[in-house]
């Protein structure tokens, strides 16, 4: 009994599914604090993004 509780106690096969699952918290919870800013940039980034296709068409 001794033995398969320490076998148990050693398996770490779920602990990369906790770790995923701490990481994806966490990159959510600083997409949600950053989340103005990161839709002003992207903003800002589509908007030279269009200027620049007109550049083009025009051209």
């Amino acid at each position: 009994m001794k033995k398969h509780i320490a076998k148990l106690l050693k398996d770490e096969s779920a602990q990369g599914a906790t770790e995923y699952i701490l990481l994806l918290v966490a990159v959510v919870g600083l997409l949600a604090l950053f989340r103005g800013q990161i839709t002003q940039q992207v903003e800002n980034m589509i908007g030279k993004l269009g200027e620049q296709i007109n550049l083009f068409n025009n051209q």
